[in-house]
């Protein structure tokens, strides 16, 4: 894995929009796994509602993450399609040991209000450039 300040600075480089922070959270609370980083910020932010978001190919190697069905139980969960794992994901173990959980799409407004664990999948509109292409400093496809 690339040092964590190299990737920082990468995301800094590539988060574009005012509305993005890319901060080095982790580092600062000393935390290695999701899980701890996300415990540590409800811990800190009591007042705040965090959702976690991620493609759907992490939704199928979720089981494999550190103590994930308890990161399920402390933060709603926002998966994003991404082609072309969207259907072996929601297929997948994670998406099946928390099937009750899943809110649907007409509820999905309102997820960061949820109590967890809660988790809508959003169909969204699939961009031809790929996180590696973003990596490498390769100009989007339009």
């Amino acid at each position: 894995m690339t040092p964590f300040d190299e990737r920082v600075r990468a995301a800094k480089a590539v988060a574009a929009d005012r509305r993005i922070r890319v901060t080095d959270v982790e580092d600062r609370l000393g935390t290695r796994f999701t899980v701890d980083t996300i415990a540590a910020l409800t811990r800190l932010f009591p007042d705040k509602q965090f959702v976690w978001m991620m493609g759907a190919d992490n939704l199928v190697q979720f089981p494999r993450w550190q103590d994930w069905r308890r990161l399920f139980a402390l933060v709603p969960i926002a998966v994003f399609d991404r082609a072309p794992y969207s259907a072996q994901a929601l297929a997948g173990q994670a998406a099946n040991v928390f099937a009750s959980s899943r809110q649907a799409n007409r509820d999905a407004r309102s997820l960061a209000d949820q109590t967890p664990p809660a988790w809508s999948f959003f169909r969204t509109p699939l961009h031809p450039t790929t996180a590696t292409d973003i990596r490498a400093g390769k100009k989007p496809v339009s």
